[in-house]
């Protein structure tokens, strides 16, 4: 049975993570400050990242799995605070790539900032950096747009919630713009397949193969839960992010290396079914946006 260690454990990704390896009778010990309720059958270590001290040095993990580091020093405390461990996962970011160099973006392509993601992105940088020169045989994962059950962002539970309430959806522009997604589970999957593998290749690009437009999601969205959309397009120079649940940008991930390992991934109708089916049953545990007030104040009496 393997001892393994979760950074994190109470919020989507790395409660996903902690869960999932809980179901496959790994021995799964969490570190957090013990401020959310804790999944069944963890272990917790109620320590503040930025004061572990020597509580881990009695510890031998089998897999790291750190999920939420977001800067340089979160690496440099964590690595710090470990005793013993034989495999290190971290979950970084697409957003370490320049939104202008040429796309689809691969492993190798120059890291920089990013305009949309300003900070965060270059802090991933940063932590990739140190986790390198800490642990140099490290995974180091760059998934897209994470969804699945958990999922605390207001993105697909956004339309969920359109679509309960019989609203109209401002979509922008002609609704073209690609996204390209990736379940919460196919990232766990494909961790195993590091788990099993050990391959050479230690920076993975990861997500769905396809791309799909807002306009294609939205739909998908809505049909998840029994209804059609009826659109209103809004062609005005207006900041989407006000009433829409992604930044107007435009990405896609090269994912080759990663379906070396995982010849398949969970559909995104499959998927957002699966998002849907928990949402109905957690709305209280999304962090809700203030999109429905902006499109009353603002677009409602122009469209």
């Amino acid at each position: 049975m393997k001892n393994v260690l979760v950074t994190g454990g109470t919020v989507f990704v790395s409660r996903y993570v902690a869960e999932y390896y809980v179901k496959k009778g790994y021995n799964v010990y969490v570190l957090n400050r013990n401020h959310h309720p804790q999944s069944q059958k963890v272990k917790l270590i109620e320590k503040d990242r930025n004061h572990i001290g020597d509580s881990l040095k009695a510890f031998h993990f089998d897999i790291v799995f750190d999920i939420c580091a977001y800067r340089a020093r979160d690496i440099h405390l964590l690595c710090d605070a470990l005793g013993s461990f034989d495999q290190y996962i971290f979950v970084s970011s697409s957003a370490v790539y320049p939104q202008d160099e040429p796309q689809p973006f691969t492993e190798e392509t120059k890291l920089g900032p990013n305009y949309y993601w300003k900070d965060y992105g270059i802090n991933k940088i940063e932590a990739e950096k140190a986790l390198l020169e800490r642990v140099p045989d490290a995974y180091i994962l760059r998934p897209p747009y994470l969804y699945g059950p958990m999922n605390n962002v207001y993105r697909e539970a956004f339309v969920f919630d359109c679509a309960l309430k019989n609203r109209k959806f401002y979509l922008p522009l002609d609704g073209q713009m690609q996204l390209q997604f990736f379940h919460v589970e196919d990232l766990c999957h494909f961790m195993d397949k590091l788990i099993e593998k050990r391959p050479l290749q230690h920076i993975y690009n990861v997500g769905n193969l396809e791309t799909i437009s807002i306009k294609d999601w939205v739909e998908l969205c809505y049909e998840v839960v029994g209804k059609q959309p009826e659109f209103v397009h809004v062609y005005d120079k207006i900041e989407q992010r006000n009433y829409f649940c992604f930044y107007h940008y435009e990405y896609k991930l090269d994912v080759k290396k990663q379906s070396e390992l995982l010849s398949s991934t969970i559909s995104l109708k499959e998927g957002l079914k699966d998002s849907y089916q928990w949402y109905i049953h957690h709305q209280q545990d999304v962090n809700k946006k203030p999109f429905f007030q902006y499109i009353e104040d603002v677009l409602a009496n122009k469209y």
